[in-house]
């Protein structure tokens, strides 16, 4: 199923998804994907083949650092993968950005379910438990300083801080999880705050307590 909306899409024109670019008979192979940045220097790029490789290519950024997320953005540049078939395509989509595309047609279909911050945090347990008492104004400062393109990161939030609840206006919260020409992208989109999100919670729920604290003497 996911493979047919994939060509579906395709077929529709759409050629984008995160920093990817995804290209048609390209050599000898149905398609190719390579990063946004290098679509008009192909003849440069180093050529690697088959869904597996996506893997590697996906793990670290230019600078080396680990990608922690597959949505930050850093993709690193200067390579392009060549795969085979419409299945290749879509293993090789599901590594870069893992799930991206079963979301992304569950929101089409209107079937996705979106998990607000207070339910997340509240199924937090462990050291993390400590994060479900960060307040309202820390949790939007948190969705500035973690969230969106500014701060690295390319999908597209869908959450509240709960269901009466939305975020404030930001970058952040603005973004549509594409990089240019939205028409032809397929959005990444953010269904619940990411576990990097959630130790920033209990970091800043932390904070609070302590000052709280201090404030009392």
């Amino acid at each position: 199923m996911i493979a047919e909306r994939l060509q579906q899409a395709l077929d529709r024109g759409i050629n984008r998804i995160g920093e990817l670019i995804i290209l048609r008979d390209v050599a000898d192979s149905a398609f190719a994907l390579c990063h946004i940045d290098d679509k008009d220097r192909l003849d440069e790029l180093e050529i690697h083949r088959g869904a597996g490789a996506a893997r590697d290519l996906s793990t670290w950024a230019e600078d080396g650092h680990y990608r922690f997320t597959k949505g930050e953005l850093s993709l690193k540049k200067g390579w392009m993968l060549l795969l085979t078939d419409l299945n290749e395509l879509r293993q090789a989509l599901d590594l870069f950005y893992p799930a991206a595309l079963g979301v992304w047609i569950a929101q089409e279909d209107g079937t996705l379910e979106v998990q607000h911050l207070r339910d997340k945090l509240g199924r937090q347990t462990g050291m993390y438990k400590f994060a479900k008492g960060i307040s309202d104004a820390g949790a939007q400062r948190l969705v500035r300083e973690v969230c969106g393109p500014g701060n690295c990161c390319v999908k597209k939030i869908l959450w509240q801080l709960d269901a009466d609840t939305p975020l404030e206006d930001s970058e952040a919260s603005r973004f549509d999880g594409t990089l240019g020409e939205p028409a032809r992208s397929i959005p990444l989109l953010c269904r619940e705050a990411c576990n990097h999100f959630v130790a920033e919670c209990r970091k800043a729920s932390k904070a609070e307590f302590e000052a709280a604290g201090a404030a009392k003497g």
